[in-house]
């Protein structure tokens, strides 16, 4: 069973992701960052955090299972420009066995301002019968160890949100 001291790298909270440059083929006719490659920016950051907990490329090849996105809410809060340079952190709010809710922001690097936010639902999938399953233990137990270390953040005010339109009281 997997804990904070064997996996040493499930300490450091959240995960900040590797260093990514918006690409000139992203910006769409507005001139800044198109809404879709947030997206692309937040897969990348939660692929490298779910690697080390053993869910990358080769747990989708060897074990013939992997993890999909069910749901999303995403908060476009400042504008990337044409080859800034940003980092995405993840944090794991919660897991169980099927399941992973994370809380993701896409942060400006030299200023570390938060260009967007993410709240995702994931569903562990065996991928040959297309179905919704249990975790491994080993898997189970990275997870776990992750969210430890992540529970000592502050909860994200942004959890939860929903779409609509506030009203005043007339």
């Amino acid at each position: 069973m997997a804990d904070d001291e064997t996996l040493p790298l499930f300490t450091f909270s959240p995960f900040v992701s590797s260093a990514m440059r918006v690409e000139p083929a992203w910006i769409d006719y507005n001139g800044h960052l198109n809404m879709a490659y947030y997206l692309v920016l937040f897969d990348r950051g939660i692929e490298e955090a779910l690697a080390l907990a053993g869910l990358g490329p080769d747990y989708a090849q060897t074990r013939g299972m992997s993890y999909f996105a069910a749901e999303l809410h995403t908060v476009y809060r400042r504008e990337l420009p044409v080859e800034e340079a940003v980092r995405v952190t993840v944090q794991i709010v919660d897991h169980d066995e099927k399941r992973i809710h994370a809380y993701l922001e896409i942060r400006q690097l030299a200023e570390g301002w938060v260009a967007a936010t993410c709240e995702k639902l994931f569903l562990h999938v065996d991928m040959q019968d297309r179905k919704v399953v249990p975790f491994p233990a080993d898997i189970l137990a990275n997870l776990a160890a992750m969210k430890r270390a992540h529970a000592r953040l502050p909860r994200p005010a942004a959890l939860g949100r929903s779409v609509g339109l506030k009203r005043k009281p007339s």
